[in-house]
């Protein structure tokens, strides 16, 4: 049997041994390029709300590609407690847009960099404590929030394929582009040799990038707008605090903390084939916040750890550290060279569509395996089937929300996960543990 000292493309399928460069190199490529683009967008929403200009809005995306590869290799390579040295690819999340176009606009970028200096200290502390509270989450709770986070991002694949917010959004181009692209997955894994089945969605991405192309869809003009090399700039703006922002988004950020749970839980379970460990959690959640809060000296947005890139996971089962760190380095070299950063940037939402639409369905089907894991006694089955239901049900319908306070409404209108974790915790806490051995006595 080899040992994971030595180099070899079997290692890809094991946390920790090298894997030949050239092999390590697409895999990692691979998880890029399915999370790129999504990493941007809300970017730019934000900066759109908030005002700046578009070229501040360049500058900051090159930063935030340089954070979040820089907070990837901590995820996979811990510093002290800070990472959980697991392959977590780290990103812009869309989970804080809302709250934070809305602050951006009310208080000014500023202010809300400051809230999110705030708020990511708050998370980073909390994952370090996380002994003390750990116990709250039983294996049900966090069996309910990872399949809630699969079904929160089909509507975000499905939206891909179909062009993503552009105007020509479910046109037949897009349309074709998403088909071929899925179609291209799919043949690949089936007929693919070996480790090579695990680069199917790399494939489809390539296929579906060169017919996007050939259609016309691809703007390649300004590649070299930017220049050649671009140095990230700290504190590009100075922080400033006010009461209400820091508020509004230190809650969200609790809300980001049971995705962060819910991500490297289903990352665990269905890559590594094990429950997730404390130290893991605390390490996650740590690096999730303090990254965040280096994020806004850079005049970034939050950056926290990827579903797109756990479905990856689930798919293919590549978990090698040394592999998903080379994709890490992809990222800081965008974030270095704009050319690079342009390159990625051009990949059409229809070809992502096309490659993630699958993987989020194995999202799902990982917090089902874990919902078998935890057990169906009347007590889980409550708990699971209340949570989601309403979770997954009055989020569809966000205008149910609209009674409650607005930033109740940001909070839990329209994001499920946050909506099921909180009815899952809550009903964990109150229904009696002993209620099927009650019941059982009772017959």
């Amino acid at each position: 049997m080899k040992s994971n000292a030595e180099v070899s493309i079997n290692n890809i399928y094991r946390l920790d041994g090298r894997v030949p460069l050239g092999k390590a190199i697409p895999f990692g490529l691979q998880h890029v390029l399915a999370m790129f683009v999504a990493n941007l967008t809300p970017i730019v929403i934000v900066t759109a709300a908030a005002g700046l200009e578009t070229s501040q809005t360049a500058a900051l995306i090159q930063n935030a590609m340089f954070i979040a590869g820089v907070a990837t290799l901590i995820q996979l390579y811990p510093v002290w407690r800070i990472g959980a040295k697991l392959p977590i690819v780290m990103g812009v999340s869309f989970t804080f847009v809302t709250i934070l176009s809305s602050v951006g606009a009310k208080y000014g970028y500023p202010s809300m960099l400051g809230a999110i200096l705030i708020g990511g200290l708050v998370e980073g502390t909390l994952g370090l404590f996380a002994k003390y509270w750990r116990k709250l989450i039983s294996p049900i709770v966090s069996a309910c929030v990872v399949t809630s986070i699969g079904f929160s991002l089909l509507t975000v694949g499905a939206r891909s394929f179909g062009g993503g917010y552009s105007d020509s959004f479910g046109s037949a181009t897009n349309l074709l582009i998403g088909t071929v692209t899925l179609l291209s997955c799919i043949l690949f894994n089936v007929f693919a040799k070996s480790f090579w089945k695990q680069l199917s969605v790399l494939f489809g991405l390539v296929v579906g990038y060169v017919l996007a192309i050939v259609l016309g869809v691809v703007d390649l003009s300004g590649m070299l707008e930017g220049g050649i090399l671009s140095l990230p700039r700290i504190l590009p703006f100075l922080p400033e605090f006010h009461a209400g922002a820091i508020l509004s988004v230190v809650v969200i950020f609790l809300v980001s903390a049971t995705e962060t749970i819910g991500d490297t839980t289903a990352m665990v379970v269905s890559g590594l084939d094990r429950d997730i460990t404390e130290k893991e959690i605390s390490g996650s959640l740590a690096c999730d916040g303090f990254a965040s809060s280096i994020s806004s000296l850079f005049g970034c947005l939050p950056v926290t750890s990827f579903s797109q890139n756990v479905g990856l996971i689930a798919m293919t089962k590549v978990v090698n550290r040394f592999t998903i760190m080379t994709g890490a380095i992809c990222m800081i070299l965008a974030g270095l060279f704009p050319p690079i950063g342009s390159f990625f940037a051009s990949l059409p939402d229809a070809v992502l569509g096309g490659c993630t639409i699958m993987m989020f369905g194995s999202i799902i089907i990982s917090g089902v395996q874990m919902l078998a894991r935890a057990g169906f006694s009347q007590r889980n089955t409550i708990i699971s089937s209340l949570s989601l239901s309403v979770g997954i049900g009055f989020t569809l319908l966000p205008e149910i929300f609209q009674i409650f306070p607005a930033i109740l409404q940001d909070v839990f209108a329209e994001n499920c996960v946050a909506v099921v974790f909180v009815l899952a915790l809550v009903l964990n806490l109150i229904l009696p543990e002993n209620m099927d051995i009650e019941k059982a006595v009772e017959e």
